[in-house]
């Protein structure tokens, strides 16, 4: 969720929504291998309603968008166009019609990088925690908005000919600098609205890895928490942090036990917490699920977070991989997200849902190998 995100390898905390150890891929070896709907496995057998559904959602972005393309980052280029009037046609298609509209419009294309269509998938999910309005001796620890003075800029805005570079910062004696890393939000009041008040900080820096969560408020109703923008520092897997330092071990890396010592320990936490700099500030949202990168909310086993250099944010994809319990994963999702640590052409974090320690352990444990293969409308010219 843009995670913001935002992964899990190891766990969420060691990898996922945050840093990778291999070298960036590049698009010159990126390659579309032309394929059959017979190729794909479990394709007879999915259910694709929900995934349809969500993909209705990502529709609902691309039909207002001017550009030529339905992501212009993306080393994939789908026609908006073509997708504005797909997405209309299917308006007026039954369910039980949905696999046929796809086979007659949609061509699957198995994604390879090097040669292979092998990568890595994780998964994340939607974190809890009990927050209030107003502070107080239980609801102490700020959840901030975006901050009054931070500024981002663009370097291509200035000149063409430069990267396209998202740069956040500030302005301090006439000069901009680069925002304050988390060890100094943490330490002086933010010029940043507010928006709640929690109480317990670990459940906040779970928020940020994750990119939102759902608010449990002292009356007792629920409040979504989405991701609103970041300090634009490098981010650092807290599981990393730990097993670097030896304060944890190996078989205690998952994202449960991960966040259970660091309950436990409050005295030891904060700083490793602040080895990571990257801080996430948040925005109150009226959605039936976390707010994705693409602006739509993410529905749980048919959202993808991927990375928009290859993979454009609101297409279909086949996947296959398999999840934390050996089960295995053949359905039909919808690219919708973003993460930090979501870098490759075959790359992804598969939304696992929303809920409490339960949820998190399941997702954490979420790290396979797999493939996907992407849906192009059949007017696509494929290089």
């Amino acid at each position: 969720m843009k995670h913001i995100a935002f992964i899990l390898g190891l766990s969420l905390f060691l990898s996922s929504c945050g840093e990778e150890t291999s070298t960036p891929t590049s698009m010159e070896d990126l390659s579309l291998k032309k394929s059959k709907y017979s190729d794909l496995i479990n394709w007879q057998e999915d259910d694709i309603s929900m995934a349809i559904k969500a993909f209705k959602k990502s529709c609902e972005k691309i039909k207002d968008k001017k550009n030529e393309y339905i992501d212009s980052l993306s080393a994939i280029k789908i026609s908006t166009a073509d997708y504005k009037k797909l997405c209309h046609n299917l308006k007026n298609v039954r369910p039980t019609k949905y696999k046929d509209f796809l086979e007659q419009n949609f061509t699957p294309y198995l994604v390879e990088y090097q040669g292979s269509p092998e990568g890595k998938f994780t998964s994340y999910y939607e974190t809890e925690l009990h927050a209030s309005y107003h502070k107080s001796d239980k609801y102490k620890y700020p959840v901030y908005g975006r901050p009054f003075d931070m500024i981002e800029l663009n370097l291509q805005d200035f000149d063409k000919s430069l990267p396209n570079k998202r740069l956040v910062g500030r302005v301090k004696d006439n000069t901009f600098i680069p925002y304050y890393t988390r060890a100094e939000i943490h330490d002086k009041p933010l010029n940043a609205p507010i928006i709640l008040w929690a109480d317990n900080e670990v459940d906040i820096y779970v928020m940020q890895i994750q990119g939102s969560a759902v608010a449990k408020m002292e009356d007792g109703s629920l409040i979504r928490i989405g991701y609103a923008d970041n300090n634009g520092r490098a981010f650092k897997g807290i599981g990393s942090i730990l097993l670097e330092e030896k304060l944890i071990k190996p078989g205690q890396a998952s994202m449960g036990k991960i966040k259970k010592w660091l309950k436990e320990n409050p005295d030891k936490a904060l700083s490793p917490m602040n080895k990571n700099e990257r801080y996430v500030f948040h925005r109150l949202v009226k959605a039936d699920g976390p707010i994705g990168a693409q602006g739509v909310s993410l529905t749980a086993g048919r959202s993808l977070a991927v990375d928009r250099k290859f993979i454009p944010l609101g297409a279909l994809l086949w996947l296959e991989t398999t999840g934390p319990d050996k089960e295995s994963i053949n359905k039909l999702v919808v690219a919708q997200d973003v993460g930090g640590a979501i870098k490759g052409a075959i790359r992804g974090d598969y939304f696992w849902g929303s809920g409490g320690d339960e949820v998190l352990e399941k997702a954490g444990r979420m790290h396979a190998k797999g493939q996907y293969y992407i849906l192009l409308p059949n007017s696509t010219e494929v290089k």
